[in-house]
């Protein structure tokens, strides 16, 4: 009896989650179809989920006259300068932290705990004021440093909790045999704390890749990433909803990609983060 119990409530638990992937996936099925539809059939009433007229004709025009190999290299651009900086800075910064016997210093690092709170907007204006006065407003640094100002933040709280947990024996028993404090982090804590790097970078990846506002304020034509690629699909005559989903699928593969390679880490790294420290 006990034992059909428990096969009742496994049954009902994985169509529990069926359903909750089919929910979540009915959006991203929902755009990949409108990306192979033309204009007149990606609001038909009943939708055609299944059974329509297929067609390249929006990726080709997202290619050819969208230009969206040009928003995705700036994307690309801006993503690994604002990930690599910030890793730069947010990783012995981290460790400095956990390594620090002072007190004050150790309250302080809830400052960055803060500045994730902030809202972005309330850091545009007068961010943007400091890129015109330096002359790097239209250019990729200037969406790179904002976006570095908020990624090194949680970089900093991510890689705190890691090298926390670090044991220190380990790197005392490198300094007794004759390495340096640099030797010690470069080669005892760092490697340890691999997880907690690759989840913070893929944070701080996602992060700079699906900022819009940012983007939209701080950047010229030329500099123009995949999220305002995607708006331009809007115009005052019409506006291309098959476009807008072949770009759209553009903007998101690459992020998948990413995210499935380094699953692992990611899930690892943001739960081991969130219970040390």
């Amino acid at each position: 009896m006990i034992m059909k119990q428990k096969a009742y409530e496994k049954i009902l638990l994985n169509g529990l989650v069926i359903l909750v992937i089919l929910f979540f996936m009915i959006p991203i099925y929902w755009l990949i179809t409108t990306s192979f539809k033309f204009g007149r059939e990606a609001f038909v009433i009943p939708p055609k989920w299944v059974f329509f007229e297929f067609t390249l004709d929006n990726y080709i025009e997202a290619i050819e006259v969208a230009k969206v190999g040009r928003f995705v290299a700036n994307s690309l651009i801006i993503s690994t300068g604002a990930t690599t900086l910030s890793l730069l800075l947010g990783i012995p910064a981290g460790y400095a932290f956990a390594r620090s016997k002072s007190r004050l210093l150790n309250s302080s690092s809830f400052f960055f705990l803060l500045l994730l709170m902030v809202p972005p907007v309330a850091m545009l204006i007068p961010f943007y004021l400091i890129m015109r006065n330096l002359s790097l407003l239209g250019t990729y640094w200037a969406v790179i440093l904002l976006d570095t100002a908020f990624d090194a933040s949680f970089v900093v709280w991510m890689m705190r909790s890691y090298f926390v947990d670090v044991p220190r024996e380990m790197e005392e028993a490198a300094l007794v045999d004759g390495a340096t404090h640099f030797d010690a982090f470069f080669k005892v804590a760092l490697p340890l704390s691999i997880p907690g790097i690759i989840a913070s970078a893929l944070y701080c990846f996602i992060f700079s890749w699906n900022d819009f506002l940012f983007a939209l304020m701080l950047t010229s034509p030329k500099t123009k990433t995949i999220p305002l690629g995607i708006l331009a699909s809007f115009s005052a005559v019409e506006i291309g909803w098959g476009r807008m989903a072949a770009m759209s699928m553009f903007a998101i593969i690459p992020a998948v990609i990413i995210a499935l390679f380094l699953n692992r880490y990611f899930v690892q790294g943001l739960t081991f983060g969130a219970t040390k420290g």
